[in-house]
């Protein structure tokens, strides 16, 4: 389950007259006089999108959901993010949240904002939080999901969410060298760049694990946050491992290399999902 700062709601309601939400917090957090942020859980289908975050006079994500939350709300805003996908990436558990009024209830925002989205993007779940929730500060993790599909021939209903390799991946080595990067290292080496300025490049790495049904082989990879690209150069790099281009000592060593841009080659973006972002604190969620 997706977890998140809990909050309670509480509305009175004056003969004649609708007053504000008020919402109340555990003690940790403090009463909060009415609500003023909204946290929304998105799916979406990243193809035809230029990655999250605003680009100008190109179509992105925050883009589509900015508009829609001004036509159903009347007010221009914006939003806070938990990851800003890259272009053709997906989401299944995307967590974002902005201040609005007090007036609509969660699940008027579900469904207006479904109204108004295109078909490629939806509202799951939402949920009020307290004003001072950041969605990616407060992450104590992210999910996410690389989908292959390891046949021979491709599949056309697959296409935009799986990445085709033909020749038989060796999961089983692939698996045994991913439980490498489990624990806190340095991953210099799977970033594509670090934008020429020093950055903190060590990760704590939860899960990593590549599994295989019938033709789809899934690798699944936990961290508290994660590098540009890094997500991608791993299964590119994994890939080679999977395909007896590179040994497990190798693999190893690029670890310990720590140079950006070692790893890979990027796998493309559309076999990956960001499947869930994970907090210290339950959601009461509203799902439709």
């Amino acid at each position: 389950m997706m977890t998140f700062p809990a909050v309670e709601i509480e509305t009175e309601r004056r003969p004649g007259k609708a007053e504000p939400s008020s919402i109340k917090t555990p003690g940790r957090y403090g009463a909060v006089s009415k609500l003023t942020r909204v946290c929304l859980i998105v799916e979406y289908d990243g193809s035809r999108y230029y990655g999250f975050q605003l680009q100008d006079n190109l179509p992105t994500i925050q883009g589509e959901l900015e508009k829609a939350i001004a036509r159903l709300t009347g007010e221009k805003t914006r939003i806070n993010a938990a990851s800003r996908t890259d272009t053709g990436v997906h989401a299944r558990g995307q967590v974002i949240t902005f201040r609005t009024g007090p007036s609509l209830a969660p699940d008027t925002f579900i469904k207006g904002l479904n109204h108004y989205l295109p078909p490629d993007i939806a509202i799951k779940a939402a949920c009020p939080v307290v004003d001072s929730f950041d969605p990616r500060r407060q992450a104590i993790s992210r999910e996410y999901h690389y989908s292959i599909l390891n046949s021979r021939t491709p599949s056309p209903l697959r296409a935009g969410f799986y990445h085709l390799v033909t020749p038989v991946l060796d999961t089983d080595a692939m698996n045994r060298v991913s439980q490498s990067l489990i624990g806190e290292h340095d991953f210099a080496s799977f970033a594509s760049s670090l934008g020429g300025k020093p950055k903190i490049t060590r990760r704590r790495v939860y899960q990593a694990k590549v599994e295989r049904e019938g033709e789809v082989v899934v690798f699944k990879m936990a961290a508290n946050s994660f590098l540009p690209h890094q997500v991608r150069n791993t299964i590119g790099t994994l890939i080679r491992v999977g395909l007896d281009k590179m040994t497990s000592d190798e693999f190893h060593s690029i670890i310990h290399t720590r140079k950006p841009g070692l790893a890979g080659p990027s796998a493309p973006a559309a076999g990956l999902c960001l499947m869930k972002v994970n907090y210290n604190y339950p959601l009461k969620e509203e799902r439709q």
